[in-house]
Parts: structure tokens; sequence; C-alpha cells
């Protein structure tokens, strides 16, 4: 395995070094860069384009929802995993709307934050209940069909409870006997159908039981 090329973005000297020294310690990771505000992270992103941005949510300047909407949609292959001690569960929906891949509490194991990294990295899906269940509830807000009813296949069905446990395409597609390819164009499709843009919202929406 590579190592995974991470980008640091907080507003705070002491949580940026902090989780410098504790990634470091990593030997499958490599902190290429820091930076204190979405605005800098989106600017170093064309730099350096780092694998995996680990970006508070509030920063002056730009904020971590903002600029997470912009390296998305300029760079769509770096992952952001969204990191915050707020539990708001605003910010963090709006997050995953932008694309954010997940999220993490700043007061969680260093261990639990390294293994998320990899996850996402690898193309896996991670989901903290703590988190999960706010953002949860804001999805309950507006009033859905379930997914059966939204005109999903079973085998979409059956996908989209596989990206909820977690599992990247390359594991879904050993799983049901399917090409890479094939599970990517059946997630495009949950995601059309369900009005969705990213495969963690499909995560939470099985989660939730919709």
């Amino acid at each position: 395995m590579s190592r995974i090329r991470i980008m640091v973005v907080d507003d705070q000297p002491i949580i940026r070094d902090g989780l410098k020294m504790v990634l470091s310690l990593c030997s499958d990771i490599d902190v290429a860069a820091i930076a204190a505000n979405g605005e800098e992270a989106v600017r170093l992103c064309e730099k350096i384009s780092p694998d995996v941005v680990l970006m508070d949510i509030r920063m002056p300047v730009m904020d971590g929802v903002q600029a997470t909407k912009l390296i998305k949609e300029r760079y769509p292959q770096i992952k952001v995993i969204i990191l915050t001690t707020f539990n708001d569960d605003e910010f963090i929906f709006d997050a995953l709307k932008n694309g954010a891949s997940s999220y993490l509490l700043k007061d969680m194991a260093s261990e639990e934050i390294i293994n998320t990294i990899k996850v996402i990295y690898s193309g896996g899906t991670v989901l903290h209940n703590d988190v999960a269940e706010k953002v949860m509830g804001k999805l309950a807000k507006a009033p859905e069909k379930p997914p059966a009813e939204q005109g999903l296949t079973q085998r979409e069905l059956e996908i989209a409870k596989l990206i909820a446990e977690g599992m990247s395409n390359k594991e879904i597609a050993a799983k049901l006997y399917l090409t890479e390819g094939t599970v990517k164009n059946h997630i495009s499709s949950i995601l059309s159908k369900l009005n969705l843009t990213h495969r963690t919202q499909i995560a939470l929406y099985v989660v939730k039981g919709l």
C-alpha cells in the first residue's frame, strides 16, 4: 500500500500540530501539507494534490463546508474527511452534501482517526454513530420515499447495503461477482434515483432505514 498523502486543515495551530504529530507516527501516512483555513486548503490542493484532506468545519476566511464544495468540484479525486469538535448536524449535513466522504470528532482516539483515513482512502465508507444520529435526524426532516419505492432494483438495494457496511467498490464487486465498472454504474444509478451526490449519503439512508 502506498503512503497516503494527507493535508490537515484547521485554524488552531495546536490542533494542526497535534494531528501532524499523531499521523506522522503512522508508516502508511505522509502529512504533505497543513493549512489554516479553507481558502488556503483549496489553493494547496492544486499544488500538491493530496489523497485525503482532514477538514475542520468552522474556520475564518473560508469554512470547511465551502472549501469542501470547491475541492470536490475542482479535484473530485481528493477525498475530504470533516474534522470537528461541534456536534452540529447542519454543518455536517451540508459538508456531506458537498461531497465529504466521512466525518470525525477531534476527541476521537488517534487509532480511530487513522483507521477512518485508511478506509476512506481505499474507497470504503465509515459512519460514526455519535455523529450519524445527528445527520440522520436532519435527513428525517424532509419526507422521502423508501429506496425500494424510488425505483431501486434488488441489485441496487443489495449494493446500497454493502456500501453501508463500509465495503469499497472492489470488495462489493468481488462479493457479488461483478466487475468494478458494473458496481460503479449501479452506484451512479442509486445516487440519481435517490437524488444524492455521494456514497456516504447512500450509507446514511440505509442506516436510517429509509
